[in-house]
């Protein structure tokens, strides 16, 4: 007797608008999951199951620690010159992960969603996000979605979660920095927060400037490759390159002295933070950051940046000091010297 093979209904592509039945657990959210989300992340020929079933890595079999982080992602524009929100959750995550020295491996998805959303705007998300992925070596595995009446969110709302494996013997940290260290950035700075006011149209400016948003995960390797003694590094996000420096000198008890004549910024960047009375120290970034290297490595972790599409612009930007502690301080182009401290309130409207 011959069994006949099973019946499976064919998966209805959602169109129009996102309504709340999409979020209410029966078919309609069904259509939309498997419709939108399992198409674009790949996941079609795998069981749906509430959970994602991983095969460890060799590397963490070998002594390897996991590493493991989560992040929210809220920006207005969701699609903006250089980017867009999907790309923001994949590639932000990413770099959580690689700046402490982790490989990564694999992403967790949720999305909540303002009734009325249109279905195409969430396949456009959910395509990027597959693109990202695939660009930065990861697998988004598992994820979630919940609707919310109109006025509950704002269009969209990303919260990604990542785990990756840091290889024995590696250990970064921002307690490892030490006096005497060299800190180096591996690109332009401002670029994300620039693009995205821009984009908003509010200050009426007209500007090409395309946000920096990319996966940074290739770069840490290039540069723990060339310099394998880098102590720390970490990315300048929310809050910008001044922020990540004073969190980094509060955690060793160390100083740090810039010099402004060093710090890689386009004429374009300083020209609009010059119109809008902004501090390009002070803006988000989406695809730079900070290693703080021995000097006897830092002629090799420079030159491993620049030869990384990720790094072209690297620029050794000043020294790791005995302190005080905690105090970021700025040598002027004009030969003085100024306090660089963390950012205090908001200097922009929130932009990741």
């Amino acid at each position: 007797m011959t069994m006949a093979a099973p019946i499976v209904p064919a998966r209805r592509k959602p169109k129009g608008k996102v309504t709340l039945a999409h979020g209410g657990g029966g078919k309609a959210m069904r259509d939309l999951v498997e419709g939108v989300f399992v198409d674009a992340f790949g996941m079609g020929g795998a069981p749906l199951e509430d959970q994602a079933r991983l095969v460890p890595p060799e590397a963490l079999l070998s002594g390897g620690r996991l590493a493991m982080t989560t992040d929210g992602f809220v920006v207005d524009p969701l699609f903006f010159p250089g980017g867009d929100i999907g790309k923001l959750a994949v590639w932000g995550t990413v770099n959580d992960l690689a700046v402490g020295g982790a490989v990564p491996h694999w992403l967790s998805v949720s999305m909540i969603i303002e009734e009325g959303l249109d279905i195409e705007v969430l396949e456009r998300v959910a395509h990027s996000m597959r693109e990202a992925a695939d660009l930065a070596g990861v697998r988004i595995v598992t994820g979630d979605t919940k609707v919310v009446a109109r006025g509950g969110a704002d269009k969209l709302f990303v919260t990604t979660a990542g785990v990756g494996v840091i290889p024995a013997g590696r250990d970064l940290g921002a307690h490892l920095v030490q006096p005497g260290d060299v800190a180096i950035v591996n690109g332009y700075l401002g670029r994300h927060g620039a693009a995205i006011l821009a984009a908003r149209g509010e200050m009426m400016l007209e500007t090409a400037i395309e946000s920096d948003c990319a996966p940074l995960n290739g770069l840490m390797e290039a540069v723990l490759s060339a310099a394998p003694g880098t102590r720390c590094a970490r990315d300048a996000t929310r809050g910008g390159l001044a922020s990540l420096l004073n969190e980094v000198a509060a955690a060793s008890g160390t100083g740090f002295a810039i010099e402004e004549a060093r710090l890689p910024l386009e004429a374009e960047i300083r020209g609009f933070c010059e119109v809008l009375g902004f501090d390009p120290l002070y803006l988000a970034n989406e695809g730079r950051l900070a290693v703080f290297v021995p000097p006897g490595e830092a002629e090799a972790a420079l030159a491993a940046m620049r030869d990384h599409e990720h790094g072209r612009e690297a620029a050794v930007i000043g020294q790791v000091t005995e302190g005080p502690a905690g105090r970021v301080v700025m040598n002027t182009a004009f030969g003085g010297s100024r306090i660089v401290d963390m950012l205090v309130g908001d200097q922009l409207p929130r932009i990741c």
